[in-house]
Order: C-alpha cells, then structure tokens, then sequence
C-alpha cells in the first residue's frame, strides 16, 4: 500500500511539473505563459514590490529587437504601479525568484491600437523571454503612500516589536539628493511609546524583524517629528521633497503594559524559565530595589541567598509591582516602571510555588481551599486591608461555585461557606463604600436564606448610605421579626428614624420656599 501511494505521488509530482512546463493562459484577456526554467523558491512578488528582470522581446512573427541581457543591466520596476504594460504586471505577479519563462502578450495586454512605433505595429502580439532575477519588497506602511518601505535586507524569525517596546536601531536619514540630514552608525535606544525625532521610524519600525535593514520613502508629512530641524531640515520642508530613511532593526527588549493603560511597565532584562508564572494567591520568593527617577534608593527587599518571600495580592507588595511578578516566570529579571508613583522596580523572581487551579482539586481539596482562603480574608479584614479581603472571600466562593459532584453532606458544607463569603464581602464593600455591591452580595443571601439577620442588617446598612430609605426600613422591620432583641439593629433603626425625620423637614423647607415664592 505504501509503495503504491509513493509510486502515485511521484506520478502526481511529475503530472504538475509537465503541466507548468506547458503552456498555460493566466487570467481571462489572453495572456499565456511557458516556464522555462522553474523558480527556486515558493514565493512570488506583491503588487508595489520593486522588481528586476532580464527580458527578450520580438514580434509574433519576427526577431528579438530589444535585450536588457545585451546592456548587460536588469530592468527595475514597481510592480501593479502601472510602470510597465498591463501584460507585464499580469505576468511577472505569478513568477519566482530565478524563473524563466516565456510570455505571449496580446495586444490589449500590450500596446494596444496604437502600438510604439517604429519598432511595435499597432494591434501587436509581442513574445517575451522574462527572467525574475529578485525583488525588493516594498509596503505602504501609512496605507496613503506617505511611508514605503522597501526590504534591503530580510530579518530573522517572525517577531515584531509591539508599541511598548525599548528598539534598538541604526539609521542614516538624508534628502532625496543624498543630502545627510541625521544619523546614528553606532545605535540609537528608545521606546516606541515616546517614539525618536521621525514619526516614520516608529511606525515602520512595528512592522520590522531583528536584523532587517530598510528603505524607507517618506512624504513630508511623516517626516516633521518633535525634534526642531536644522536650516537643512528646514529647506526640504518647504521643498516638499522626500525624506529617505536608511533603517536597520538591531534588536528590542519586550516591554509589557502590566495593567493595560501604560502607566506599569515590565521591561525584559533576562528572560526567565518555562512558561508558567505566579497566579493570586501564590508564595513568590524576590529580590527588588525601588529607585525613585533621580537614582536614589528608596527600598531593597531580600537577596539572592535569602529572597524575601510573600504571597501575591495580599497587600504585602506595592500592588502594580505584584501584578508586574504575576507576569514573570522563574528566574526572570525585569525593570517595572510605575509611571504613576514616578518609581522603577529591578526586580528578580527567584522562585514561585503555584496554587493548584480549583478544576484540578477534587471536593474534599475545594471545600478545604474555599475554608483556608476564607479565613485568609478574615485576617485581612482585621487589618483593615478590605480590598484584599474581599478578594479572597470572591477566590474563596468560586472553589465551589460548581458543586456537580458534591454528595448532600458537600453541597450543605458548601453552602454555608458561600453564604459566608457573600456575608463577609459584603462588609468589605459596606466598608470601601461599595454600597450598591454589598446589597448585591446580600440579596444572593437573602434569596436562599430570607430570614437571614445579618444579610437583612447589611443590606438595610447599604441602603441607608445611598439613601433608599424605605427598602433599608422593609429589611430592618424584617430582621426585628426575626430576632427583636438585635441591639445592633434596633440601633440602626433609630438612625433610619432620625434620616426620615431630617428628610421630611427638609422637604417641608422646600415646599415653605416654593410658597413664598409663588406669593
């Protein structure tokens, strides 16, 4: 069987060779097309691409008259730019690099009615020989023409620099006439946020692999960046002439936006191992010194022999930096910048030991996590970190959000700590003054235990603070029902009364107003 699949691939594989080799009509206005020699390569050059060939040419009937071969110099053009006859554009699109082959160029294809006297008749069908010696990629990186960039040289690997990025780069920027305006042979550093003297560099340099060396074409209005010009700069603007850009990507840090709005920066110094890092909750061993912009140092945590260790989001780290290790694999070295607090972190992640995911726990494991992290927020509680607080009792409650496997005695464990999660977050949020979160919170009690004392408190709590009196009266008079010796709220129902009393008064101020008004 495998010797007849290898026996009919090889058939296959001859039938397509024999099939290019013969003619063959390319596109529906009679164009046709014989390869001579096959190509070295898969690809075939885009439109705008500049593109040198040798070529042949002759009438249907007649002799070569024209042979870039004989000048010994291939013909350079821009492909699909109209530069060359429609045949030409048509044709060369479908080639590869080395190929050789032999195009048959109608007359609608070539020059037509008119022809190009004395050497084309009108209404000529021309025979061309075309050999693609290379190609230089070229693309409108501005999508109006203003940037083109042509590929000198192609880069490695398929990464790009994202736009937070730190570039390393070699440039020579001159006039159209070859007039050297800028350079740097020795490499210019900088972050694509901020960008460097062109506007054109930036954006071409996102589109740039390491080692890539460019052209770039530049129209004046990328070219003005937010460096002053010298009286040369000056003299091309108001010549309206073209910018040339000799560019060469030498390499990039990746730098990573940590929260999503550029203010807490990761930048990559030594990459770390694997590709794991620490998840909330983790115990992440480190070694860091804070830097304030002028240099001096305002914090140093730990050393390479005993790193400081702690657990992530707990408030026992400045809160961007913990975020900016939750990014960070084993072993890994970074300098996160807080553009916020105006402060660098260098930073080293020793070690981490990684929570197990709750859908990898089985119930006896979830019921235990949801119990430790539970009592986790309770001490934070006490140390007024409600934040954190809250978000461990919502850690807490998703390690039996899904309880399909729980047995009866499981889902009654089970639902009391979630009760008790929602209750405590609650008083998190009553406390961050998350009031409209705490009713929330409250009402899932609520809904599964209405004669609940202290979610009915809670809630009634939350409602007095944003004002909505009668539902916070409605939970009160309910919670009295059902426990009338509540010290606590018998309390809050005296400040519910005194709230009505200043509400109605004020109320009867404004009519008293309106009156005298009207009188």
């Amino acid at each position: 069987m495998k010797a007849f699949n290898y026996e009919k691939s090889n058939k296959m594989n001859f039938q397509t060779e024999i099939q290019e080799l013969q003619e063959r009509v390319i596109g529906k206005e009679g164009l046709r097309k014989k390869i001579l020699q096959k190509g070295n390569s898969w690809k075939t050059p885009f439109h705008g691409d500049e593109i040198q060939v040798h070529y042949r040419v002759k009438l249907q009937d007649g002799e070569f008259f024209d042979s870039s071969y004989d000048r010994g110099k291939p013909f350079t053009f821009n492909l699909g730019q109209g530069e060359v006859i429609k045949g030409w554009d048509e044709g060369i699109a479908t080639m590869k690099k080395s190929e050789r082959a032999i195009f048959t160029i109608p007359p609608n294809l070539a020059y037509g009615e008119i022809g190009s006297p004395p050497l084309i008749p009108p209404n000529s069908t021309l025979i061309f020989e075309i050999e693609l010696v290379s190609w230089n990629s070229i693309r409108d990186i501005s999508g109006d023409g203003g940037i083109l960039k042509k590929i000198i040289k192609e880069g490695e690997g398929w990464a790009t620099p994202r736009d937070v990025d730190e570039v390393l780069v070699k440039y020579v920027a001159s006039s159209a006439d070859g007039k050297i305006l800028s350079r740097s042979d020795d490499g210019v550093e900088f972050s694509l946020l901020e960008g460097y003297l062109y506007p054109a560099m930036k954006k071409s340099i996102k589109t740039m692999r390491k080692g890539e060396i460019v052209e770039l074409t530049v129209k004046p209005a990328y070219y003005f960046g937010n460096s002053s010009f010298d009286g040369d700069g000056i003299g091309i603007l108001q010549s309206n002439s073209n910018l040339i850009i000799y560019l060469e990507l030498i390499s990039w840090k990746s730098v990573v936006d940590v929260i999503g709005d550029n203010k807490v920066l990761k930048k990559l110094i030594k990459a770390g191992e694997g590709y794991d890092h620490p998840n909330e909750g983790s115990r992440a061993k480190v070694v860091y010194i804070g830097k304030l912009q002028d240099g001096t140092i305002f914090e140093r945590k730990g050393s390479d022999e005993e790193p400081f260790e702690y657990v992530c989001l707990e408030g026992q780290l400045n809160e961007s930096l913990d975020r900016a290790v939750m990014t960070m694999k084993k072993g890994e070295e970074a300098i996160v910048t807080i553009s916020l607090d105006s402060v660098l972190y260098e930073i080293k992640l020793v070690d981490f030991n990684k929570v197990k995911p709750f859908w990898k726990m089985d119930t006896k494991e979830k019921l235990e996590a949801c119990e430790k992290i539970k009592s986790e927020g309770n001490e934070l509680f006490k140390d007024g970190k409600f934040q954190y607080a809250s978000r461990k009792y919502e850690k807490a409650s998703k390690f039996i959000q899904f309880n399909h496997s729980f047995n009866n005695d499981d889902k009654c464990r089970a639902n009391t700590l979630r009760l008790s999660c929602y209750l405590n977050n609650a008083a998190c949020k009553l406390k961050m003054g998350e009031h409209q979160e705490a009713s929330k919170l409250c009402s899932k009690v609520i809904d599964y235990d209405p004669c609940n004392v202290k979610a009915l408190f809670r809630r009634a709590q939350a409602y007095l603070r944003i004002n909505e009196l009668e539902k916070a009266e409605i939970d009160i008079k309910k919670a009295l029902e059902v426990d009338p010796n509540n010290r606590d709220v018998k309390m809050m129902y005296k400040e519910l009364k005194n709230k009505q009393k200043q509400y109605a008064q004020h109320e009867v101020e404004i009519f008293s107003t309106m009156l005298s008004r009207l009188a």
